[in-house]
């Protein structure tokens, strides 16, 4: 018997703002102008805190953490389509949707000083918002379940889930993309890649032709869209809600992006690639093209971004002179979140390491 193809599969790009910030207008999404000008302060407010995390690592002032420069696009969009009672998972490149669904500046200086209390969120953000993830893929099966757990349950709730390129080859993320699928959860998984699995490239990470077709094993809806565009993003998301929430299942994105800085503060990216390449996407950076873009629909100037970058600088100044502040938490306070209930072995640990404080202080 000759052989039969039983299956072929395509995947889609999807582009609305080029580079230069000239919009399709066909594909162009029907914001108001209040919810463009939202858009584009959460990708500045990303930007500003971040740039202001970088002087304060580089003085000593914060531990180490990853910059989200020119990745603002993806999860401030994202944020923007979703609804209050969504859960928004993320791993430690969405500061913008972060910010955009409720939680303080704060919480991001506390978080990367080394405080666990940088995860305590205001009631109203919390609920819907895990903290950072820094094991990388391990959210994916978490998404997965909440997913589940609101169709179980009868919610009008959706997921949405972020990764890098790098968690795209880890079992976790094939995990959870497979049980998500099998059980039609509500997920929207959305992998920014930015080109760099800490100092591996893309090409020698994974060999497959786009990270998008990745879902296609899983017989999900896949898309790749430009993850500069925040146009493109939010109509990608939006699309993939209204469609998790009529119960079409879930949906893998590729946001295609690029990693402006370093991995981290503890990396230095000159080591592993050519700088002219990191010029070539500074021109194609999302609050640029984004910018461009209000320009040209006349709701935005030149006196409007000084005055946002005045306010958001303030703002920022705000944050860092609360975080300054602030008392230490008591040193024990990490034995009080192990389990429910305190057992007799940890309070005798929690006894021990005050006691052993108390002999370094008096040494």
């Amino acid at each position: 018997m000759p052989r039969q193809t039983l299956a072929e599969f395509t995947i889609e790009s999807l582009q609305v703002l080029d580079e230069d910030g000239r919009v399709d207008a066909a594909l162009e999404p029907a914001l108001e102008p209040e919810e463009l000008l939202r858009l584009y302060r959460g990708m500045s407010r990303a930007r500003e805190l971040d740039q202001r995390m970088l002087k304060l690592q580089r003085q000593g002032r914060i531990g180490t953490f990853g910059p989200c420069i020119g990745q603002e696009a993806v999860s401030t969009a994202a944020a923007l389509a979703m609804r209050p009672d969504d859960w928004f998972i993320g791993s430690f490149r969405e500061l913008g949707g972060r910010l955009m669904r409720g939680e303080p500046m704060v919480n991001t200086l506390h978080f990367h000083n080394g405080w666990e209390e940088g995860n305590v969120l205001p009631p109203e953000v919390g609920r819907r918002m895990l903290p950072l993830t820094i094991i990388v893929g391990s959210q994916v099966p978490h998404a997965a379940g909440l997913g589940y757990a609101a169709k179980h349950r009868g919610e009008d709730a959706a997921v949405v889930c972020f990764m890098g390129d790098g968690a795209t080859s880890e079992g976790d993320f094939h995990e959870g993309l497979n049980f998500a699928a099998v059980w039609q959860a509500p997920v929207v998984f959305v992998s920014q890649n930015n080109q760099w699995a800490i100092s591996v490239p893309r090409e020698k990470q994974t060999h497959s032709r786009t990270l998008a077709q990745k879902g296609i094993a899983y017989d999900m809806p896949c898309l790749q869209v430009d993850g500069n565009d925040a146009l493109a993003c939010y109509v990608a998301v939006s699309e993939a809600l209204a469609r998790a929430r009529a119960g079409g299942g879930p949906t893998f994105i590729e946001a295609v992006t690029y990693r402006l800085m370093m991995h981290t503060t503890a990396d230095d990216p000159r080591k592993y690639r050519d700088e002219t390449q990191e010029q070539e996407w500074w021109r194609k950076e999302p609050l640029l093209r984004f910018r461009q873009y209000l320009i040209g629909k006349k709701l935005w100037n030149e006196k409007q971004e000084e005055a946002l970058l005045a306010e958001l600088r303030a703002e920022v100044d705000t944050a860092v002179k609360a975080f300054e502040e602030a008392a230490a938490w008591p040193p024990d306070r990490p034995f009080e979140h192990v389990f429910a209930t305190m057992h007799p072995a940890l309070a005798q640990q929690r006894q021990e390491f005050l006691a052993h404080v108390k002999e370094e202080a008096d040494a």
